[in-house]
């Protein structure tokens, strides 16, 4: 029996409150939409917003991530027509170039807007929400030797700032990737929406990240082109953008409803995607696969199948690639057979919160043996013995921890609300599934 559920919410619904209760499910197949990938959206949002013509995006439901995006670009005075299948995105003729532009919580916005007005030219006043002010900006430093200047209203590199470019007329420029990839999206981004050829060289462990992958793909279906040279990429900007760009449904949010079927050993289908991603969360499913899940491709989207898995043994894996995925993996580990370590994920410790610490600190709370190094997690599979998760107001967090109080009950979480950021439906739909 299946449970079909569908969902094409415009705005992100904070169903969620404080001290959520989170519904224990039955063990029924499941079939779920789940959001637009934020990624890939807002990626699509910047090349649909500052290159010529008018750009239909067609995508499902999405979170507080991409209307801060649109806020932003409203600001700009491009105007985002947001329609029940998707968003028209006006082509704008002249663009304002001094705004004030108020970034959320939103990573993606926050560095991809920045790079992409530091190349074109302006003056702009930058803020944004407590979360994101702690979170380095550590990249605008590549852009003061090329003639852009900052102030900083707190601490430097960091929000809020008022940024002053004259435009970048550099033809090529490095940047680190050990931090976050979403730096060098942003400036791929930037020179796609570019008047010249531009070359962005790479450097640290992440160079060659499926974020980057995600961005050069994006701006190729936009018809610009970028070219791998070692660990350089070479951006021809696009000329005219298409009139239509379908969005991928959100593989990282699609993975908490797979995670289900080793949790539940049931059949999950989730409507729209594609063994053939560009997502790189699409290595989350492999995983599954190696534990018993039969994966298949159907019309309506891709199945994951764990109705014959009986039993699966715990994770050693490199999460660096697919680290969206790392809370996922660490909640599914206290049901496994055997020990799990899940390395490479330094860099998941500067995110919306350190999310290393987040996962060892909840899983101790519930009574699960768990301990971390710098970029690594170790967990002992363990008895669940209830209790509240606290979210640190990280959406991933929460939807990660969500999973262990659906298999087990008994599990609250503190602020649930904070899955607005890119999945405001979640919680509604774990209520629809419990209630089956």
């Amino acid at each position: 029996m299946s449970i079909p559920l569908t969902f094409s919410l415009r705005r992100a619904i904070l169903f969620a409150m404080e001290n959520y209760t989170v519904p224990k499910l039955p063990a029924k197949n499941i079939e779920v939409e789940v959001p637009a990938s934020k990624s890939l959206l807002n990626r699509a949002l910047i090349l649909a917003a500052f290159t010529e013509g008018d750009v239909f995006l067609r995508s499902g439901e999405f979170g507080t991530d991409t209307h801060d995006m649109l806020r932003c670009l409203s600001a700009l005075g491009i105007r985002c027509e947001v329609r029940p299948d998707g968003i028209l995105v006006h082509d704008c003729k002249k663009m304002a170039e001094k705004a004030k532009l108020n970034v959320g919580s939103a990573g993606t916005v926050a560095r991809f807007l920045t790079a992409v007005l530091a190349f074109r030219g302006g003056e702009y006043e930058f803020s944004a929400s407590e979360q994101m002010s702690g979170r380095p900006m550590d990249f605008l430093a590549h852009f003061v030797p090329l003639g852009v200047r900052f102030e900083y209203g707190n601490a430097p590199l960091h929000f809020p700032f008022r940024m002053r470019s004259p435009g970048i007329t550099a033809s090529s420029i490095e940047t680190e990737t050990n931090v976050s990839t979403q730096f060098a999206s942003g400036i791929l981004l930037a020179a796609a929406v570019g008047n010249a050829p531009f070359t962005l060289t790479l450097r640290g462990q992440r160079t060659q990240s499926d974020y980057i992958r995600m961005t050069q793909e994006t701006i190729r279906r936009f018809g610009g082109n970028c070219e791998e040279r070692g660990n350089a990429v070479e951006v021809t900007p696009v000329e005219k953008a298409p009139a239509f760009f379908e969005v991928e449904p959100d593989l990282s949010g699609a993975c908490y409803f797979y995670a289900l079927s080793l949790l539940l050993r049931v059949k999950v289908l989730v409507k729209g995607v594609t063994r053939q991603s560009v997502q790189g969360d699409i290595r989350f499913l492999d995983l599954l696969a190696e534990r018993g899940a039969i994966l298949t491709q159907t019309e309506e989207g891709l199945a994951a199948d764990g109705t014959f898995v009986r039993s699966f043994k715990g994770f050693d894996v490199k999460m660096t690639d697919f680290s969206d995925q790392t809370l996922t993996v660490a909640a599914l580990a206290p049901f496994a057979d055997t020990d799990s370590i899940l390395r490479g994920v330094a860099h998941i410790r500067r995110q919306e919160c350190d999310r290393i610490e987040a996962a060892v600190s909840n899983l101790n709370a519930l009574g699960v043996p768990a301990s971390a190094t710098e970029d690594s997690i170790m967990i002992s599979p363990a008895p669940i013995r209830g209790g509240t998760v606290k979210t640190f107001r990280d959406h991933r967090v929460a939807m990660a921890f969500s999973l262990i109080g659906a298999k087990c009950g008994n599990v609250s979480l503190d602020d649930a609300s904070c899955v607005s950021k890119t999945f405001g439906s979640y919680f509604k739909i774990l209520e629809k599934l419990a209630s089956k």
